[in-house]
């Protein structure tokens, strides 16, 4: 029985084939993992959340991986925290192109996920995004599909204008839309 989560809702009709792996060493961490998926819903890209950890269950990490590049996904994520061998693993296993999401978390506050997500042998690349960087995992991986896929390029612009919408404005219009209560 295999249990992902899967992105159910878009926003735009861009191909309901999942385009996305996302992989999480630990259902713990998934209120943060949730967000990559919620961004790539937002725009209009399929995704899945598997749960699958580098050191507690390899044969599943593998087994995923096996089965991604049979149904076409495109892009993996690999979120893990502490040792965060996870994406380094994936990696290790697959031509896709692989983002790293180091968690925070353990004694050191994500810095040891950082440097181990990081910190790849020549040969086996992570685009690394900050700790707990899972809008920015979301939007590179969304960035790396638009070079194949023009409706989520389009899906960029809309999102790149209403964020810089978001900023053109004066403190006075921002605070005027707070609700104090």
């Amino acid at each position: 029985m295999k249990k992902t989560v899967s992105s159910k809702k878009t926003t735009k009709k861009t191909n309901s084939k999942v385009l996305v792996g996302i992989l999480t060493g630990s259902p713990n961490d998934l209120p943060t993992v949730v967000k990559v998926r919620d961004t790539l819903t937002e725009l209009g890209i399929a995704s899945e959340i598997v749960v699958a950890s580098a050191h507690r269950t390899p044969d599943k990490v593998l087994a995923y991986l096996d089965r991604a590049h049979k149904e076409g996904v495109q892009v993996l994520i690999g979120c893990a925290g502490v040792a965060a061998h996870l994406a380094g693993v994936i990696a290790g296993h697959t031509r896709l192109p692989v983002i790293g999401l180091p968690l925070s978390g353990g004694v050191m506050s994500g810095l040891d996920a950082l440097l181990s997500t990081v910190q790849m042998p020549p040969g086996v690349p992570v685009a690394t995004v900050a700790v707990d960087g899972s809008k920015n995992a979301a939007m590179l991986a969304a960035r790396i599909l638009a070079l194949k896929f023009p409706e989520i390029n389009d899906a960029l612009d809309t999102a790149a204008k209403r964020e810089r919408a978001r900023y053109d404005q004066t403190a006075d219009e921002a605070l005027a839309k707070l609700i104090i209560r």
